[in-house]
């Protein structure tokens, strides 16, 4: 059996009172349950504070961790992967910060490594996903038999907060679609980019997590044990499910976004041809108030008593007459 933490209990302890960077550690028995027996002891569940430097040096240090290995759990940089390395599967995946007194705030990254009698994780944010594993745990509301099935529940809780998130930007695209149609869009414009921005960003790490656990199936299918290759294949169908799902509403969005930009440019199109009219009506009267107003002998009606008004009524005349023009050639419609 794999050595535990000495002198400290099973459970969470966040101010890692063993001096080693843990955040807790729980043993299960052969049922999956909760022990407190190390006699009992199945499998172990450490989880360490990545950015404690206390925990680098301990998992640094770790003797039944391979060298690969040690090097994904404690690399300084995040690139998402997942691997198979002398009997262990370790890897950085995707997951949702936590915490614990909003909603789920961002997207953060979970470091793990696992072989058949223990799961380490190491994580920088609190993760809801883990939370919620973690709950349930300590609640009893559910076994864990070996650290894959541990890790698939992990994945489907993080999958389950990423399809909720679908779910919601899903309603807001409902709203945003029924403001477009009711024609009130002026003030959409920034509530679709904000809405587009997080579907961007949740897509992309969908797309990551589907991406990874199917060349695991590839790269590794020979060498992945039974239920790590079961696992593997349930998690990447559902992550491609959801990927799909998230390839629509980007498509949906993108829709609305044309939608709404087609609009606008309506709108620009009818202000811009009623400048235009304007213009070309204003334009012959211009040109008359510019000749008469020259400062030049020989004006026209520049001694008549009634010059005003039969230059101002001329010029109206003659204005009309250009807007008649123009809307029987075509701009009937704009008006």
């Amino acid at each position: 059996m794999n050595e535990i933490p000495q002198n400290v209990a099973p459970g969470f302890f966040p101010n890692n009172p063993d001096g080693t960077g843990l955040v807790f550690f729980y043993q299960f028995d052969a049922d999956g349950r909760r022990t407190h027996d190390p006699d009992q002891t199945r499998w172990i569940w450490r989880s360490y504070l990545a950015t404690d430097i206390r925990a680098r040096v301990t998992l640094d240090r770790e003797p039944l961790l391979p060298a690969a290995v040690k090097g994904s759990l404690v690399a300084p940089g995040y690139t998402c992967h997942i691997d198979l390395d002398d009997g262990w599967l370790h890897g950085d995946l995707p997951d949702l910060r936590h915490d614990y007194s909003m909603e789920s705030k961002g997207l953060g990254h979970f470091r793990f490594a696992l072989n058949e009698t223990l799961l380490i994780d190491g994580r920088k944010q609190p993760l809801r996903s883990v939370d919620n594993v973690r709950r349930m745990v300590e609640g009893g509301t559910r076994p864990f038999r070996s650290p894959a099935e541990l890790l698939e529940v992990l994945m489907g809780q993080s999958l389950d907060g990423l399809s909720a998130d679908h779910l919601r930007i899903s309603e807001e695209l409902d709203a945003i679609e029924e403001r477009i149609v009711r024609d009130a869009w002026h003030s959409e414009r920034k509530a679709l980019n904000d809405t587009r921005r997080r579907l961007v960003a949740i897509h992309r790490q969908m797309a990551s997590v589907a991406g990874l656990f199917r060349h695991l199936e590839h790269a590794h299918h020979d060498e992945l044990p039974e239920t790590l290759a079961d696992m593997a294949a349930r998690t990447s169908n559902r992550a491609t499910a959801l990927h799909h799902d998230g390839e629509q509403l980007q498509a949906r969005a993108r829709l609305l976004q044309d939608e709404l930009m087609a609009k606008l440019s309506e709108q620009s199109n009818q202000l811009l041809y009623f400048l235009s009219m304007l213009t070309a009506v204003l334009l012959p009267m211009t040109i008359i108030s510019g000749l008469l107003g020259m400062n030049v002998g020989g004006i026209p009606l520049a001694d008549s008593a009634h010059g005003f008004w039969i230059v101002s009524i001329f010029a109206m005349a003659v204005a009309a007459a250009v807007l008649y023009i123009l809307r029987r050639i075509g701009g009937r419609g704009g008006m």
